[in-house]
């Protein structure tokens, strides 16, 4: 396995690095409820206060749930609801799990994702019990109570974890929380089109 120059841990991302999404589902899952415009309440770059909110467990599930229905003006079920938000998640395929098994051997290994209840509830049905032993640590935004781009998660996982920011590299999807990671001095790779394991070239 190549090594990484200068790096002793990774920071990992969740949805959209290891765990594969499509957030397009939700929206069309909504839509099926009857709610054309949901596009507008939520996307992966530009949430809605209260679904930040929902994100560092500031609200509850069910507070989310009828605040979504309030907004959206539609009386759709709690189960819908759960399975429309939930439409997004999708595969976790074992060659990523294996990828960091092996990184394991040689890194110290943390997970941030932002998520909530509802996604973080319906994820841990989709893995096996053992995933976060894969990491030395995992903080998840409603349970961390923070969530990225905030410089002062980043700088409360460095300093919690007494980690150096240029031996720490961040995995993750999105460009503003990728920046956000450098202004501290964090190393960071964006993940686009390949997965992980292939932009590492790891073998």
């Amino acid at each position: 396995m190549k090594k990484l120059d200068g790096i002793k841990a990774i920071i990992f991302d969740l949805g959209g690095v290891i765990l594969n999404i499509d957030y397009q589902r939700t929206v069309v899952e909504f839509e099926k409820l009857g709610v054309p415009h949901f596009g507008e309440i939520f996307s992966q770059f530009k949430q809605s206060s209260f679904t930040d909110d929902f994100e560092i467990g500031k609200i509850s599930e069910n507070d989310f749930y009828e605040t979504v229905k309030a907004k959206t003006e539609v009386d759709f079920s709690f189960s819908e609801f759960c399975a429309a938000w939930n439409a997004m998640l999708l595969d976790l395929p074992p060659q990523r799990i294996e990828i960091l098994k092996k990184l394991s051997e040689q890194y110290r290994l943390f997970l941030f994702s932002n998520t909530n209840e509802t996604h973080y509830n319906k994820f841990i049905t989709k893995v096996e019990s053992d995933f976060d032993i894969l990491f030395e640590k995992t903080y998840y935004s409603h349970q961390f109570g923070l969530r990225k781009p905030d410089k002062f998660a980043f700088q409360t996982l460095l300093e919690r974890n007494n980690l150096v920011a240029e031996e720490t590299l961040f995995i993750d999807d999105s460009y503003q929380h990728i920046e956000s990671a450098n202004s501290l001095g964090i190393r960071t790779l964006l993940i686009q089109e390949k997965p992980f394991f292939e932009l590492l070239d790891l073998k």
